[in-house]
């Protein structure tokens, strides 16, 4: 297999930013160096600029295709391979090429002659990377339709932006450096918008600097790396839980800000043992206030805290790491390394800030969750005392000569037993204290070194001294339970007051109070499931392999039972991941409860829903009453009047007077029709019995009909008889065609354009756009959607102009044959409505070039 070509994409976030410009102004240096470049296929767009730009460059001549009495240009990629230059200028990869190509796309051009070896450079817009067509049109309210995959545009070796502020390139637009004169109606108004621009240009810069973080993280894996590189600053914060948890984030924010935007994440570290006795509604504040700073909050579970602190800030690759001082007292800092100490101990190249705090040694710090009261080290710390503390003090009794009387060495002895309770818990202190008696036994009773003992006062000493170590180490080892009980309570205390005071509001309490449970407790997953007949109904569920069963689960609870209850009704929260202690069998009853009533809300605010509907209903009937009133009223006035007086015998009306009468009936009886027409289609759509007969429609069959009721001349018709049929009911059609062209005509000065064309993409079947652009006022950006509800006239309507329903029924019935209806603002001035439906016989072919500019319309 021979050499693979190089791809090289100048990326931009707007179309005039320079891109084309810069690939053959890199194109002109290779050439001037000695490469041999040639110039595949480069879209001026009419810029004079970017085509003197060519210069002396070799030009392979484009393949002509004939089109639909046309003839469209594309990439002849046989030419090139024939021609085999070492670089090739390819433009816009996400072009569809003309059916008939040998590839749909020109990306897959390119990717034929990257695999004969030859070097390409290209240019690609933000808005045509596949992955970001919903944020595009969520930004500019444009789809785009011609894309190119991710996957593919990583591919590429060496991906450049070409930056431009919003402003500069506003001025190459005004300059006419952007579009020709004859294309400035090509773009949507409001396209380049200093929002819109500032948008996409953000999009772009983050898209380039996330594809460098990928290519960072490759480089490092492949070669072993895993100390941080400061090549951006991510700044980790820790959090405990603890009031203090406020002041760190803000503090970790600034230090952000000094850096220039580093990225801040917040990290909490959840013991396995579940609920621990950080404050969960000071996490929830916490939580909050990191994704109002635009940081992101992550949750893991580790029993070393400092070990899972340093594990997640190198997994991100984070360069700094904020932790709080410590909140425990200087008596329990005797018996363990604190979280900070431990934390700068091992940090490595991650540098670590210790913040000092108003709550600086004045809590408990952090303790397990459950299991025994006293950690493991402390653990084996105590039987490592209770196993070498007594040979070393009777070595070091023994050895420094002085007898100190029986007495005396067992009371050095109850000293190192108390110590081994204090610092290993009750068992080690036993053991301890037996290890201790029998060594006193043997080197300090008599008779010395045998276990028998002469003096029954020797005796009665040992034996008291054994009592009284193991009463010592039980209390010890009681208070460190009761501790850990006490710290267990406030934990379960703090998350039953969060449960008491929340409120839950929202379509997503219920997967949030979910997602609360599995957070609180560590498990894998959340499951709250419904009896359905012999089976069981997910109504919602958190994290990873949820349970489909109760009978599967890890720990379950019945919604809405009592304590203790396990299934007792239809509704079981189930938990996988862990079993829980007995201990934490209250808190999950409690949040089981608080389920139940995020159940109940969700299903009352179905029905508001519904009653919603209802409340609309009868609006709509009470704005048909008033329309019924006044604007049914005024023509049925005029055709009583025009009746009554074509009556009267007592009065001679001559030939002009007549037809003038009979031409008012007429006419008001025309617009009674149309009225009440409009409601009664209204009323199809409210109440669903619209069914459309859809069929391959010609647009000279619906367009002339659709017009017969407006004053000749008001209406510019441009339909190219090339278009291929729609797929619609031409009744319907026709009807939705003359309401929005009589609602131009009424709101509009001068003519209206009614105009069509085709848009052909691979990602969507063919369609045709029909735009009826009217000169009125044109109607605000934020009631372009209100327009199409019933009734609304925003005011601007005459009065007995209408009932405000014919936008509605116009979109109503397009969307009802498959198509769309959207408003736009006319360039100029004024309103334009977009019909969109499908192309009747559409198979997905593509089409070329030409109507990507449309299509971005």
């Amino acid at each position: 297999m021979g050499r693979r070509g190089t791809w090289r994409i100048y990326l931009g976030a707007a179309p005039g930013v320079g891109k084309t410009y810069a690939m053959l102004n890199e194109g002109r240096r290779r050439a001037g160096r000695g490469t041999d470049v040639v110039v595949g296929l480069v879209e001026t767009h009419g810029r004079s600029r970017t085509a003197e730009q060519i210069g002396d460059l070799e030009v392979v001549p484009a393949r002509r295709t004939p089109y639909r009495g046309s003839w469209l240009t594309e990439l002849d990629v046989d030419a090139l391979l024939a021609r085999r230059p070492e670089v090739a200028l390819v433009d816009e990869p996400a072009h569809a090429n003309a059916p008939g190509s040998r590839n749909a796309r020109r990306w897959q051009d390119i990717e034929e002659l990257l695999r004969a070896g030859i070097d390409v450079i290209s240019t690609l817009n933000i808005q045509h990377l596949e992955s970001l067509g919903d944020v595009v049109e969520s930004i500019t309210g444009v789809r785009q339709d011609e894309t190119v995959p991710d996957a593919v545009v990583r591919r590429a070796d060496q991906i450049e932006l070409v930056d431009m502020t919003a402003e500069a390139l506003r001025r190459r637009l005004a300059h006419g450096n952007v579009h020709a004169p004859d294309e400035t109606g090509a773009a949507p108004a409001g396209y380049y918008g200093t929002g819109n621009l500032s948008a996409l240009r953000e999009l772009a810069l983050l898209w380039v600097a996330d594809r460098v973080d990928e290519g960072l993280a490759r480089y490092r894996d492949q070669h072993g790396i895993t100390e941080p590189w400061e090549a951006r600053e991510r700044i980790v914060v820790a959090l405990g839980g603890g009031p203090e948890g406020d002041a760190l984030i803000r503090r970790a924010a600034r230090m952000g800000a000094r850096a220039g935007r580093a990225d801040l994440l917040a990290v909490r570290v959840m013991r396995s043992g579940g609920l621990d006795e950080g404050s969960a509604a000071a996490l929830a504040r916490q939580r909050a206030l990191v994704e109002s700073m635009n940081g992101t909050f992550h949750q893991v579970v580790g029993d070393d805290v400092a070990t899972a602190l340093l594990e997640f800030a190198r997994g991100v690759n984070a360069t700094q790491l904020v932790v709080g001082a410590g909140r425990r007292s200087g008596r329990r800092r005797m018996f363990g390394t604190g979280i900070g100490a431990a934390v700068t101990r091992d940090s490595g190249n991650v540098d670590v800030h210790i913040v000092s705090h108003g709550h600086a040694r004045k809590g408990p710090g952090i303790t397990r969750a459950s299991g025994p009261a006293l950690s493991r080290r402390r653990r084996g710390t105590g039987w490592a005392l209770a196993v070498a503390g007594p040979p070393a003090l009777t070595g070091l009794l023994a050895g420094a000569g002085l007898e100190f009387g029986l007495v005396t060495d067992i009371l050095f002895y109850l000293v190192l037993t108390v110590g081994v309770a204090l610092a290993g818990g009750l068992w080690p202190a036993v053991a301890a204290a037996v290890l201790g008696s029998l060594l006193a036994n043997w080197f300090f009773t008599p008779p010395f070194h045998t276990l028998t003992i002469g003096d029954r006062d020797n005796a009665l000493a040992l034996v008291i001294f054994v009592g009284v170590a193991a009463a010592v180490a039980s209390v010890v080892d009681l208070a460190a339970r009761r501790s850990r009980q006490a710290a267990q309570s406030s934990a379960e205390a703090e998350t039953l007051s969060m449960l008491a005071t929340s409120v839950l509001r929202g379509e997503k309490a219920l997967p949030a109070l979910l997602e609360r449970i599995r957070e609180t407790f560590g498990v894998a997953s959340v499951a709250l499931l419904e009896r359905a007949g012999d089976g069981w109904t997910v109504l919602g569920s958190t994290g990873s392999d949820p349970c489909p069963d109760p009978d599967r689960a890890d720990a379950q609870a019945g919604v809405g039972a009592g304590e203790g209850a396990d299934r007792s009704g239809e509704t079981v929260l189930a938990l996988r991941g862990r079993v829980l202690p007995a201990a934490d069998r209250r808190v999950l009853s409690a949040f089981a409860s608080q389920a139940a009533a995020a159940l109940e809300w969700r299903r009352l605010a179905e029905d508001a829903g519904r009653a919603r509907r209802l409340a609309e209903g009868d609006k709509i009937r009470t704005a048909l009453l008033a329309a019924v009133s006044h604007d049914l009223r005024t023509p049925l006035a005029s055709i009583k009047a025009g009746v009554s007086s074509l009556r009267q015998t007592d009065v001679d009306w001559d030939p002009e007077d007549e037809a003038e009468l009979l031409a008012t009936v007429e006419e008001s009886a025309d617009k009674l029709d149309g009225l009440i027409g409009n409601l009664l289609d209204m009323s199809r759509l409210q109440t669903g019995v619209v069914s459309p007969l859809t069929q391959p429609v010609s647009l000279e069959q619906v367009v002339p009909p659709a017009l017969q009721g407006v004053p000749a001349g008001r209406v510019e018709v441009d339909v190219p008889e090339t278009l291929p049929p729609v797929l619609a009911d031409p009744g319907l059609l026709e009807r939705a065609l003359a309401n929005v062209v009589e609602n131009a005509v009424r709101h509009g000065t001068g003519a209206v354009t009614l105009s069509a064309g085709e848009l052909r993409t691979h990602r969507r079947p063919p369609r045709v756009e029909i735009r009826v652009a009217d000169r009125g006022p044109g109607v605000p950006e934020a009631a372009k959607e209100q327009i199409f509800a019933p009734f609304q006239r925003l005011g601007d309507s005459p009065r007995g102009a209408g009932v405000g329903l014919g936008l509605a029924v116009a979109r109503g019935f397009t969307e009802a044959m498959g198509g769309t209806l959207r408003a736009e603002d006319t360039p100029g001035g004024g309103l334009t409505m977009v019909f969109a439906l499908p192309a009747a016989g559409a198979r997905g072919d593509v089409s070329a070039s030409g109507d990507e500019g449309r299509g971005s319309s």
